[in-house]
């Protein structure tokens, strides 16, 4: 009774949430920033001429400003930035951005339009100007810049273009020799579908062999095979068959309305049909040194980009300073799996690169 007696006469009444609208609000509340001079902005940017969608949120402004790059193409983090992303606001200045074909950015464009525009060197000057913006807006000389899959291949093309822009790049779920990558995939995925004994599984996979032989592009129908078993069995989600959980979330994100909500999966379609197979023909064996500090945080299970292809290049790569952190609970979605460990390696690998350079409070 006691306890009971202590909570909001509302909590009394009506459990609640009953609809999505309710739940966001709930979870809106929660993450709201409410320290004096803190940052929580949701806004259009023009960007490459379009206008693109992005969030800034954190607790002081004095902190360093970390972009995040999302994966996919169009597998969107903003709306789930709300479970991961809590932590990192205490500490850096977080932007996410959906990108030109992603999110909230395809709803609030002509997708016919933009469709002749969705090209890997467009979306690497997206990723520039972005930073600029960033970089100018929020006051700061360098930023930190975290890619994820896809989003590590533009997160790369920057440090080798603009290294002097960066504290730092974070490298998550790193692309490196994604023909490489995907082969090993394939391989793993096999095996597995051996041991479970897994017939149709077997059938799929050597029906699309040989698989990512050469430069040539993956066609999307082998692709697709190859990723539906790799996800069951846990290449991408440690432990889960595929990404459901973190599609779900997205239902919850505060920043999206209900019309964002029922266009974010054909967004994420329209991303991949314009840029996926031609990215997985992507190599950075090639670059030998990055200008800026490199920090990797790679998934000890990840199938899904080839965490043992990212870690082979690490060894080789020179950088002013580099770091390898291991997820060992990991597959891709490294963020969501291990959340706090992605906040400890934040603040204890990266932040204290700003540190030195004097950008904190």
């Amino acid at each position: 009774m006691l306890l009971l007696a202590s909570l909001p006469l509302a909590a009394q009444e009506t459990p609640g949430p009953h609809n999505r609208a309710e739940a966001t609000a709930v979870i809106a509340d929660m993450r709201r920033v409410v320290v004096p001079g803190g940052i929580e902005r949701l806004q259009k940017v023009r960007i490459g001429g379009i206008d693109q969608w992005v969030s800034i949120r954190g607790s002081n402004p004095r902190n360093p400003v970390l972009l995040m790059l999302h994966g996919g193409p169009g597998w969107v983090s903003m709306p789930s930035s709300w479970y991961f992303q809590r932590g990192w606001e205490e500490y850096f200045t977080v932007v996410q951005w959906d990108q030109r074909g992603a999110g909230k950015t395809y709803a609030g464009n002509d997708p016919a339009k933009v469709a002749p525009t969705m090209t890997r060197e467009r979306m690497i000057a997206d990723t520039e100007e972005m930073v600029a913006w960033l970089r100018h807006e929020l006051g700061k000389d360098k930023i930190f810049v975290l890619g994820h899959s896809w989003g590590s291949y533009l997160g790369m093309e920057l440090a080798r273009r603009k290294p002097q822009w960066l504290h730092a790049y974070i490298g998550m779920g790193q692309m490196i020799d994604a023909p490489e990558s995907e082969r090993r995939g394939w391989a793993w995925t096999l095996e597995q579908a051996r041991k479970d004994h897994n017939a149709e599984a077997i059938r799929d996979l050597e029906s699309v062999a040989p698989y990512a032989q050469g430069k040539s592009p993956v066609p999307m129908a082998s692709l697709m095979k190859q990723r539906k078993w790799l996800n069951h069995y846990g290449g991408m989600v440690y432990g889960r068959d595929g990404g459901g959980a973190e599609a779900a979330a997205i239902q919850l994100a505060p920043e999206y309305s209900d019309d964002d909500l029922a266009k974010v999966w054909d967004a994420n379609a329209f991303s991949m049909k314009a840029l996926l197979s031609n990215v997985l023909t992507a190599d950075f064996n090639d670059v030998r040194r990055l200008d800026c500090p490199v920090i990797l945080f790679l998934g000890r299970h990840d199938i899904n980009v080839s965490s043992s292809v990212a870690a082979e290049w690490f060894g080789r790569v020179q950088a002013p300073s580099k770091q390898l952190v291991w997820f060992e609970n990991s597959a891709h979605e490294v963020m969501n799996e291990e959340p706090g460990k992605t906040l400890v390696s934040l603040v204890k690998v990266a932040r204290p690169i700003a540190e030195r350079a004097g950008d904190v409070p």
